[in-house]
């Protein structure tokens, strides 16, 4: 597996614990090589730190982080940072550009470290690259406010991809944007795992967004736990059109 939770239990505040059901109980999870998943669930069920767990952002009360065959709590403070620049990459709802770079300089943000003058200028031709490929590439010099809601998100994307991680986390993607835009991110972010072949973790309401990933979950009163899929009929779409796939998430996916 490239990624394992084991057992992992979390509470919001470690001084009630005595007296407050945790917030996840216990939660299992294996994320398999190029393979994607949907986390889905009400506000407060504790999908973002679920997230933040995997990605090495918390830390659980108990149980196991397996990152590329790694349990986390073996590592260093160095080391796990290392692991994570390189290993994982994130998307958040807002795309935390920093206003005073242009597109190209926020992109680039995560090859900083590199000392090698070879490997940052091979980061850059990747960089352009993906630049290119999500529909950016005549915006490179632009600051993210001369940029659309759903470029800065697309531009967060190649940012998260530009170390070419081998986990994508993306929390909420698409909250911030409308139903179309959305649309074309979910189908981006699904055509690009596929191609730079990730597995990828996405935490959403969207059942539309939900229903192009390979599995989907939900998180509720501290478990997860597998939301059954349609078996599509040869020629049917997984997308957005079909309809079965949002009758089958619990209702509070629908909202």
């Amino acid at each position: 597996m490239l990624a394992e939770l084991q057992d992992i239990r979390k509470h919001y505040n470690q001084a009630l614990r005595a007296r407050q059901k945790p917030v996840l109980d216990l939660i299992s999870l294996s994320i398999a090589e190029n393979e994607s998943i949907a986390v889905t669930g009400p506000s407060g069920s504790g999908k973002t730190t679920l997230l933040n767990i995997l990605g090495t952002l918390d830390i659980p009360d108990s149980g196991k982080v397996i990152l590329n065959g790694t349990n986390v709590r073996e590592l260093k403070e160095d080391e796990l940072a290392g692991l994570r620049n390189k290993f994982i990459g994130f998307v958040f709802q807002l795309h935390y550009l920093l206003p005073q770079l242009s597109l190209i300089e926020n992109v680039m943000l995560p090859l900083l470290p590199l000392k090698d003058k070879a490997a940052y200028k091979a980061g850059y031709e990747r960089a352009l690259g993906l630049v290119e490929r999500t529909g950016l590439k005549d915006l490179v010099n632009q600051k993210p406010s001369g940029l659309s809601v759903g470029e800065c998100q697309r531009a967060a994307v190649v940012r998260a991809l530009v170390n070419r991680p081998r986990l994508l986390l993306a929390d909420e993607p698409t909250g911030s944007l409308d139903a179309e835009t959305a649309a074309r991110l979910g189908e981006l972010l699904s055509e690009l795992r596929k191609e730079e072949d990730f597995s990828l973790v996405v935490v959403t309401h969207s059942p539309e967004l939900a229903g192009i990933m390979d599995k989907i979950y939900r998180l509720g009163s501290g478990k997860l736990l597998p939301v059954n899929k349609p078996v599509l009929t040869p020629g049917q779409s997984p997308g957005p059109s079909s309809a079965s796939v949002v009758e089958n998430l619990p209702g509070d996916i629908k909202a």
